[in-house]
């Protein structure tokens, strides 16, 4: 990797170096100043036996069926939080046994006042309420383990743990079974788990780790059986052990799990278009199917697979031209996430999006006034096939495979000609991922490779036909996992045509055609990139009261990820130092505060220093469970690339911004939060100001509602509009927009038993902008923000009277030199899902789902308030009724 060095640039390179030799030295010291002497961890131990021959166990959550007698009782427990370290209020036991088939875990959580046990009702994988928690550790990896949760009022809760700790993935729905009761003495429960859900290698004795967590919800008190510090480095690498497992078999899981979903579809008609006459019914049929290939490797496979009780997104509108990062909530793609996962920058950024597989269409049809045209929405994924898992060996495996469908825009003309025209290729997505621990678990290095292949035909032939990544990473971590070292490279190389290649290159992720970049050029004759990345990063992890971290990241300007992955910016190298103090000792104040400072800075592969950032963070849980945060930040420098939209480089004035965030104790059966976020340029350049509100209400143990809304006002002086010409030369004109956003997202849950919930879910999502004092750019690096512009005078600037343009003269001479479209908006959208659900018997659901929304453009002139009246309560809207049955054999 080389820069570009000019006259102009030797000093932001000077200070480059300076960034990169601080952050070298930072931690250089850190490390040494608060380095910690290895601790002595004394590891418990849990001896099971099998189940006698002849004996069974009822899951009712009595624990008095004979088989239990065969183990002992294991109790001790300590509080993890807040009192680290103590003796719990109240004391937990526990047995484990085991027949050919099902562990078996039976708990007493003892209560002295029965009558106060917090038994809230909730859907799964909702944790209210007083719970007890199992974890195992099955591949005995000290990172990853499958974690199997119960409520005193019998409601399920189950994650796959991994990153040692950092990632639970409650989207994973094992099939178990689980019974409570509560008594005099407390309340009990047991657990018998398949060993058909775990994964472990065939050997004598199974070791695996184990740690049981309970919450005693009055005190909010977590006790564990295995102590955990803290300050400890992370989760599963501190559990205890579990021996006494003989001769158990591995289980080859096999499920299928056909679906039938029935969807009819209502919406306004539209006068002569003969695909809008206002409903729709269709009919889908699928299979989703898991075969173990061993006990501890995978197949997932889906066939016309149906995502439709799917949440919708959340609102969302982007003036800076940069694509948007949703989650993703198909149940498919987030099981066995963590193995495909491959971050290997900052922020959304990683080589595997899952949500590229099922895209929009990126092409549209071409059509005329006269006709009508239906666009679908997204690709149909013909089958999906995934193989994952890990061995006992420390070899984690992922291989994926999906292809979309050829997608069609049906278009029909008054006559009723009829034709269709292709609008998504047919595409091919590989993603193979590997890793492999060693160095007693506390080291990995991985790889990871992908490939997406489209069948491109000449009317798509702006899209790549080709792309191929591949990554190397790894960690390595030392003194019991409190320090570590990680990093990555990643590459990649994208084929097409002439014109999907210059797209690429003009596209707002790279922008070669940028004026003054030295060191990249559009070059339309090419028809491939190739580019690359990576992270070096070393810190403190765990150990006393000190976290710190620091460490440099890249993104080269021919990098590009987004045929399967998501990038959002190339072009940039990133230096980053990160401090914080814990302090994790409660007082009579609070149960625990951290603090922290971090800095960062950014510059480009031609060498020019872009932005520095210092910010302060703080926290802390009171001592009544009331919790603050706050933070602020200062920004003296603030170059872009990006804001031009292919311009020269831009300077924005300095900025501070800080922000106060506070909370109510959420054992509470009403709770709240309140936030306010400011943030102010210099010379009023822009400003933010964003105001908080959630709340939560649990009127009884079976309902809970909850409203979180959000108002924000985003005035900016200097809001890109439009690129045109004057005289010959680019001209870049901004404006000063006057933005304003509302949205409240409202649900409620009624839980009429553990297995049967109606849910509910409403946004309503609202953004304004208008825009005043219109300008052109003058000088894009001025540090005054009145040379950076000039303004358009009223001799300058007028309306048209036939349509809806602003007419320039900028000269003055009589003569209209360009115009520009008014960029006013008002966006508007409303999603709504009512679901109700009961899974029959463990593992099979039906669905009945009623689902609204409209989304449209509202009038700008007017207020929030008038438009989501206008566009949202008096609209008539989309309905969707949609009821879909699943049943899951287990052979």
């Amino acid at each position: 990797m080389s820069l570009v060095v000019t006259d102009q640039s030797i000093k932001e390179h000077i200070m480059m170096r300076k960034c990169l030799v601080t952050s070298i030295l930072f931690l250089i010291i850190s490390g040494t100043v608060f380095s910690q002497a290895d601790t002595t961890k004394v590891q418990r131990v849990y001896t099971t036996q099998k189940v006698n021959f002849g004996e069974t166990i009822v899951i009712d959550g009595l624990l008095t069926d004979l088989a239990w007698n065969s183990v002992p009782w294991a109790s001790d427990f300590t509080v993890f939080d807040p009192n680290n370290g103590e003796k719990p209020s109240q004391s937990t036991k526990f047995k484990i046994t085991y027949d050919e088939k099902f562990l078996y875990v039976g708990i007493r959580c003892y209560d002295s006042v029965p009558s106060k046990i917090e038994k809230r009702l909730a859907r799964r994988d909702n944790f209210s309420g007083d719970w007890i928690e199992i974890n195992i550790d099955s591949y005995n990896d000290k990172r990853t383990g499958f974690s199997f949760n119960v409520s005193a009022a019998g409601v399920k809760g189950d994650e796959f743990i991994s990153q040692n700790g950092d990632f639970w993935d409650a989207s994973w729905n094992p099939i178990w079974y689980t019974a409570t009761q509560i008594d005099h003495e407390g309340w009990s429960a047991e657990m018998k788990i398949p060993f058909s859900q775990l994964k472990f290698g065939e050997q004598k004795e199974q070791i695996w780790g184990l740690q049981l967590n309970r919450r005693f919800f009055r005190e909010e008190e977590r006790s564990l059986w295995q102590p955990v510090s803290l300050d400890a480095p992370g989760w599963v690498s501190e559990f205890g052990v579990l021996r006494g497992l003989i001769d158990i078999q591995p289980q080859k899981q096999l499920e299928i799990q056909p679906f039938l979903v029935n969807q009819y579809d209502a919406y306004p008609s539209q006068a002569g278009n003969p695909f809008s006459d206002g409903s729709d019914y269709g009919l889908n049929v699928g299979l989703d199917a898991k075969i173990g290939l061993t006990n501890d490797l995978t197949l997932d496979l889906t066939v016309n697979p149906d995502f439709g009780q799917v949440d919708a997104d959340p609102g969302a509108i982007a003036l800076d031209g940069f694509q948007i990062f949703f989650e993703e909530r198909r149940p498919f793609f987030i099981e066995n996430k963590n193995i495909f996962d491959f971050e290997f920058a900052d922020g959304n950024d990683n080589i595997f999006y899952s949500r590229r597989i099922g895209r929009s269409p990126q092409g549209f049809a071409n059509s005329t006034e006269t006709e009508f045209v239906d666009q679908p929405t997204n690709s149909t994924i013909l089958g999906a096939a995934k193989f994952s898992g890990k061995t006992k060996n420390g070899w984690s495996l992922g291989l994926l495979e999906s292809i979309t469908g050829n997608m069609y825009a049906d278009i029909e003309d008054l006559a009723g000609n009829e034709r269709s025209e292709l609008v998504e290729p047919l595409t091919n997505y590989i993603v193979g991922r590997v890793q492999k621990d060693f160095n007693e678990r506390n080291s990995f290095i991985g790889g990871i490779f992908t490939a997406t292949n489209r069948n491109i035909p000449d009317n798509l032939d702006f899209l790549r036909s080709s792309a191929y990544t591949g990554g190397v990473d790894f960690k390595h971590s030392w003194k019991n996992r409190n320090y570590y070292v990680e990093g990555n490279i990643v590459g990649s190389h994208i084929t097409g045509s002439q014109q999907a290649i210059e797209r690429t290159q003009n596209s707002i992720t790279h922008l070669f055609q940028r004026v003054d970049a030295s060191h990249v050029d559009v070059d339309p004759d090419r028809t491939s990139l190739t580019g690359s990345g990576g992270k070096l990063a070393l810190g403190k992890a765990g150990g006393g009261n000190w976290r710190y971290d620091g460490g440099v990241i890249w993104r080269s300007p021919e990098l590009e990820l987004n045929d399967i992955g998501f990038l959002r910016q190339a072009d940039e190298i990133k230096q980053t130092a990160n401090v914080r103090r814990l302090f994790i000792k409660p007082t009579n104040f609070y149960r625990r505060a951290n603090l922290g400072l971090s800095q960062y800075s950014t510059f480009d592969f031609d060498g020019n220093y872009n932005r520095i950032q210092y910010e302060f963070q703080g926290f802390i849980n009171y001592k009544n469970n009331w919790w603050t945060e706050v933070g602020a930040a200062h920004k003296p420098r603030i170059f872009s690339n990006t804001v031009l939209r292919g311009g020269p480089r831009w300077r924005w004035s300095d900025e501070n911004f800080a922000y106060l965030f506070f909370g109510s104790d959420s054992r509470k059966k009403m709770n709240f939060t309140l936030g306010y976020v400011n943030s102010q340029a210099a010379e009023n350049n822009f400003s933010l100001k964003r105001y908080v509100f959630r709340l939560y209400y649990q009127p009884f143990d079976a309902f809970n509602l909850s409203i979180s809304s959000e108002f924000e006002e985003n005035p900016n002086k200097t809001q890109y509009v439009t690129e045109t010409s004057f005289d010959g030369d680019a001209r870049y004109i901004t404006g000063n927009i006057d933005q304003k956003t509302f949205s409240t997202a409202i649900r409620f849950n009624y839980s009429i038993n553990p297995n049967l919930s109606i849910q509910y879910y409403g946004e309503p999502f609202i953004s304004r902008g208008t825009y005043t004092d219109f300008n052109y750019v003058n000088n894009p690096i001025a540090e005054n923000l009145s040379e950076r512009v000039t303004l358009f005078s009223e001799n300058q600037i007028s309306g048209s009277a036939d349509t809806n343009n602003y007419l320039i003269d900028e000269d003055i001479d009589g003569a209209i030199d360009y115009q520009i479209e008014n960029p006013n908006f008002s966006y508007v959208q409303f999603r709504s899902n009512l679901v109700l659900r009961w899974e029959y018997i463990p593992g099979s659901e039906i669905f009945l789902v009623w689902s609204q929304g409209v989304v449209g453009a509202g009038d700008p002139s007017e207020t929030l308030g008038r438009n989501l009246d206008r566009q949202i309560l008096g609209q008539k809207k989309d309905n969707t009724i949609l009821l879909k049955a699943t049943y899951r054999f287990i052979l």
